[in-house]
């Protein structure tokens, strides 16, 4: 699941609760949602912490965590 995916049932504020959680703006959130940006490696595992796992480090930055070839 990507995080605009997870995003689309959450009630209004979800994303700047979860961007305060993290320590990142609004606007950083945003850019993370939408895919324009992606997460560094610490912040990839500090989403899947706080979605509990429904937004995994691999689908956030599968250069960094997906499966080695």
């Amino acid at each position: 699941m990507t995080l605009e995916e997870y995003f689309r049932d959450k009630p209004r504020g979800a994303k700047i609760a979860l961007a305060n959680k993290l320590g990142v703006s609004k606007t950083w959130m945003s850019l993370l949602v939408s895919g324009r940006e992606q997460p560094s490696a610490g912040l990839a595992l500090m989403i899947e912490k706080f979605t509990k796992g429904a937004v995994t480090r691999k689908t956030l930055r599968p250069d960094l965590f997906g499966d080695i070839k």
